[in-house]
C-alpha cells in the first residue's frame, strides 16, 4: 500500500469498483458535486409547483430534499451508477396542474396515485419487464435517445437563461432572445471556457467554471442575493405535515386510474430512455450494449418513487442532469451518493440554494447536450431503418419536448419501415409489442 492510499480510500475503490472503471476518488466527489450544483433548481421549482396546486411548501421542500438523498443513495450504494434521482419535473407538473387543479383531486388521492405508481413501476422493474424493454430496444432508437436527450438539454438550458424565448409572432415556435442579456453572455462565455478547459484535460473544469459563475453573478447581479446560510427545516404544522398522509382507496377511484396509468407508462418509458442514455455517455454498458446492473438501476428509481407517495412528494425519476456528472468523469455510484448527501445537507443550508442561478448551470447543461450528440457517430447507416428511426426519435424529442413521444414515434417508424422495405424478419416480438403499446397509449388520449 502506497503513503497516499489510505485504508479508507482502499475501501472506497473496492467498494465503489472505481480503479476498476477508471476513475479516481477525487473525480467522482468532483462529479457529484457537479450534479448536484446542476440539479438543486429542483428544490426550489418542485415546492412552487406543487405550492400552486394547494401542497404545503415547506413540507414539499422537506420532501423533494429527502427524495433526492434517498434515490441517489440507493443508486450509488446499491446500483453503484453515477446517477441521480429526484422529484422529476415533467411528472411534478402533471401531479399539480392536471391531477390536482385539472381534476380536482384532493391532494392525500394525489398522493396515493403517486404511491401506487411507484408501486405498480417497482414491480414492472423487479419482474424483468423494464429490462426486456431496454433489451427490445433496438440499438438506433437506443442512440437516438441519447441524441435526443442531448438537444433536449440544450433546449432546456437555452430556454433557462432567456438564450431562446418562446416566439410570439407568426412563425416557428421558438425565436433568438435577449442575446446581450447578462445571463445569456455569461452562460455562452462560461460554456467557451468549459471547452478550453476541458481540452486541457483540467480536472473540475465544469465545476469550476459553475463555481465561478455563481460568484460573478453574486457580485454583479442583484437578483442573486445572500441569503443566509443555516436554515433549520420546519417540522411543524408546514413541516412534514404530508407524512403517510397518502389515500390509497381513494386513488383506486375510477376517476383517478387513468391518471394513475400515464404517470406509469411515462415513468416506464421517460425514465428507462434517461437511464440508458446516461449510462451510454459514462460508458456504462456491456459488449452487449445493455446497462452494467441495469436492473438495479431501474428498480432504485421505481423505489424512490414509492418513497415519494409516502412523504408527500411528486414522482422520482433519473435526472437527465446526471450526464453532467458523468462528462466530468463520474462513473461509479460515489457521484450519485455525494449528490443524495449534499440534499440531505441542503435540508440545513437552503439559503445557499439561490446562490447558484440558472446561467451558472446553464453551460454545463448545454456542454452535456453537445457531448451526447455524439451519439450520431454510432448510428449504423447500413442498416438505414435503424439509423433513421434513431433520429426520428431524437428529433421529435427535442420538437415535442418529450422522451416518450420520441421513442414512440422512433419505435413506429421502424416497425413499419421494416415492414415495407420486406425486412419484417429483422423485428422481434418485444419490438412490435412495444410500439403497439406505445401508439395505443397516445391513441386513447392518456399520454401526459
Amino acid at each position: 500500500m502506497s503513503a497516499r492510499q489510505t485504508p479508507s480510500n482502499c475501501k472506497l475503490n473496492h467498494f465503489f469498483k472505481i480503479q476498476q472503471r477508471g476513475s479516481t476518488i477525487r473525480r467522482e466527489i468532483i462529479a457529484g458535486l457537479t450534479t448536484f450544483l446542476a440539479m438543486v433548481y429542483s428544490v426550489i421549482v418542485v415546492p412552487g409547483m406543487l405550492g400552486q396546486a394547494g401542497f404545503p411548501p415547506t413540507a414539499v421542500f422537506i420532501a423533494t430534499c429527502l427524495v433526492a438523498g434517498f434515490g441517489s443513495l440507493l443508486m450509488g450504494l446499491w446500483a453503484n451508477l453515477p446517477m441521480a434521482i429526484g422529484c422529476a419535473i415533467s411528472l411534478t407538473a402533471f401531479t399539480a396542474f392536471s391531477l390536482v387543479l385539472s381534476q380536482q383531486v384532493s391532494i392525500p388521492v394525489a398522493l396515493g396515485a403517486v404511491f401506487l405508481m411507484g408501486c405498480l413501476f417497482t414491480f414492472i422493474s423487479i419482474t424483468g419487464v423494464r429490462s426486456f424493454i431496454l433489451r427490445s430496444m433496438p440499438k438506433g432508437i437506443a442512440q437516438g435517445t441519447g441524441i435526443g436527450i442531448g438537444l433536449f438539454l440544450l433546449l432546456i438550458a437555452a430556454n433557462g437563461i432567456g438564450l431562446v424565448v418562446k416566439n410570439e409572432q407568426a412563425g416557428l415556435p421558438v425565436a433568438l432572445g435577449q442575446f446581450t442579456s447578462f445571463p445569456v453572455i455569461m452562460s455562452l462565455i462560461g460554456l467557451a471556457v468549459i471547452f478550453g478547459l476541458e481540452r486541457r484535460k483540467t480536472p473540475g473544469g465544469v465545476l469550476m467554471v459553475i463555481i465561478v459563475i455563481s460568484i460573478i453573478g453574486l457580485i454583479f447581479d442583484p437578483q442573486v442575493k445572500y441569503q443566509g446560510f443555516f436554515k433549520l427545516p420546519t417540522l411543524g404544522e408546514d413541516g412534514l405535515s404530508l407524512l403517510f398522509s397518502m389515500d390509497i382507496v381513494g386513488a383506486l377511484q375510477p376517476v383517478v386510474l387513468p391518471s394513475l396509468f400515464a404517470l406509469v407508462m411515462t415513468a416506464i418509458f421517460d425514465a428507462t430512455g434517461t437511464i440508458r442514455a446516461v449510462a451510454g455517455q459514462a460508458q456504462l454498458l456491456d459488449k452487449n450494449g445493455q446497462i452494467i446492473d441495469g436492473g438495479k438501476a431501474l428498480t432504485a428509481d421505481s423505489v424512490s418513487s414509492i418513497f415519494a407517495g409516502v412523504i408527500g412528494a411528486s414522482p422520482a425519476a433519473v435526472y437527465i442532469e446526471s450526464a453532467a456528472g458523468t462528462a466530468a468523469g463520474g462513473k461509479t455510484g460515489l457521484t450519485a451518493v455525494v449528490v443524495g448527501l449534499l440534499f440531505l445537507v441542503i435540508l440545513f443550508l437552503s439559503p445557499l440554494s439561490y446562490l447558484v442561478p440558472s446561467y451558472a448551470t446553464a453551460p454545463a447543461l448545454m456542454y452535456v447536450g453537445l457531448l451526447m450528440l455524439s451519439n450520431v457517430a454510432q448510428l449504423d447507416f447500413n442498416d438505414f431503418i435503424d439509423a433513421v428511426s434513431g433520429l426520428l426519435c431524437a428529433v421529435f424529442i427535442v420538437l415535442t419536448c418529450n422522451i416518450v413521444t420520441g421513442i414512440m414515434l422512433g419505435f413506429t417508424g421502424l416497425v413499419i419501415g421494416r415492414i415495407c422495405a420486406g425486412e419484417w424478419h429483422k423485428l422481434n416480438i418485444g419490438t412490435v409489442l412495444i410500439a403497439i403499446i406505445l401508439v395505443a397509449f397516445y391513441i386513447s388520449g392518456l399520454a401526459i
